[in-house]
This record gives C-alpha cells, structure tokens and sequence, in this order.
C-alpha cells in the first residue's frame, strides 16, 4: 500500500514540477538555456539536483522544491542582469574568449591555458566544414566553449562566385605532426618518408623540434604551426 501511495506522489510531482521548470526557464530567457556559460551551467545543476531527489524521494517535502526552484531562478536573473550592468563583475564569474589560431596558426600557450588539446581543436574545426586550418584567419574559444571562426578572405568560395572568379577547391589538410610527434601512418598512407619531412621542413627554414602542429594537403604542402610566442589581438568579453 505504500510502494502504491509513494508511486501516485510521485505521478504528482512529476506532473506539477516540470511546469513549473518551463515556467521559470522562459522567465530566465533564452540565455540560460542556449551558450550556458559557467554560472548558468551551475544553474542547471543545481535545479538538476534539486528536482532530481524531490522525484525520486516521496519523503522530502515538495512546497520546498518548487520554493527552491523560484529562488534559483531568481538568482539567475538577477546576475544576469548585474553581469549586464557591471562588465568586471561578468568577467569574474566567466570564462575570457581566447584566441587559439591566428593567422593559420595555433597558439599553444592559449590552449594550455584552456586546457584543450590539438585534436579537441581540430574536432571543432571539422564540424565547421573546415579541414584545413591554413584556411583560418583566426578562431576564437568562446566563453562557452564554442569556437569561432574566422576563414581568411581569399577562402570565402561565396564571395568569388558573387564576383564570377574562378573557385579553387578547398584542399584537405592531414595533421602530419601534433604536438612535435610525427605521424608514421599519415607519412605512409602519402607514401613519403622521414627524409622527405625533414625536406619540407629545411625548406620553411624549420626544425622538427620547433613544430608544434604541421599539416599536409592534398598537394603535398606542408603548413607549419611553431613552438614560438605568436602575437594576438586581445579579446574581450
């Protein structure tokens, strides 16, 4: 008879709290629920947690949630709008933009710094459709994690059909060396060798120890990211 009276409590919370969930996310707006930066992720979790056991346990009181669960809301506004009014204050409770490619570049001080990884960029890259960084003027890791990107101008294939000019395809870029390691697959499926890099490489005037990132496309040319301090222009919230 209790398994049945805890059953039918929960039916009732479940059918009561999340409206009460829509309600309050439409009265966050669509900030809360579309970049999630780090306080409104915190946010999440929190609501998360606190409608989780009001579900799942017939026994905590349940005017408290949905009293919880307004207040969190509220909180949530109010710092959105303090984070509107008060820049420094925005800036403390977030995560900075960061450039990590710039001018083809990668810069691998920002990426420690965010603690991402070369495959991580890659990765985003590759959702944009962009398989060769060489084509990127500068990509910014946004507060929420996004990355945006920026592709040079002379790679804008819209821009030259608009003008009638002839297109050049886009050449595929295989990362050859990550982080100062070589690929021996990439090399073998080229069919090139070691000698052959460190060609390249003499060519650009480059020691194999100084590449952070190199790629090869299509064409066998080879784009080199460097260990080497790259200026970037600053980015603010």
């Amino acid at each position: 008879m209790d398994y049945f009276k805890d059953f039918l409590i929960i039916i009732v919370r479940i059918f009561t709290i999340f409206p009460l969930l829509l309600i309050m996310a439409l009265y966050m707006g669509k900030r809360s629920v579309g970049e999630l930066p780090v306080f409104d992720f915190l946010i999440v979790i929190a609501i998360g947690a606190v409608v989780g056991a009001d579900i799942a346990d017939p026994k905590i009181e349940h005017l408290p949630t949905a009293l919880a669960i307004v207040l969190i809301g509220l909180l949530q506004r109010y710092v959105s709008k303090l984070m509107i009014k008060s820049s420094k204050f925005g800036k403390i409770i977030t995560f900075e933009p960061r450039v990590v490619i710039h001018k083809g570049n990668l810069i691998k001080e920002n990426l420690k710094k965010e603690r991402y990884s070369i495959d991580n960029i890659l990765q985003m890259l590759r959702e944009k459709d962009i398989f060769n960084m060489e084509e990127v003027e500068m990509a910014v890791l946004e507060s929420s994690g996004k990355l945006s990107v920026y592709k040079k101008p002379n790679k804008s294939a819209v821009t030259l059909e608009d003008l009638g000019l002839e297109i050049n395809r886009s050449q595929f870029a295989y990362p050859i060396i990550l982080d100062g390691v070589v690929s021996e697959k990439v090399l073998a499926y080229l069919q090139k060798d070691m000698k052959w890099l460190d060609t390249q490489l003499q060519n650009q005037n480059t020691r194999k120890e100084d590449v952070f990132y190199a790629s090869v496309n299509e064409k066998l040319h080879l784009h080199v990211s460097k260990e080497t301090p790259i200026q970037v222009p600053p980015m603010e919230h």
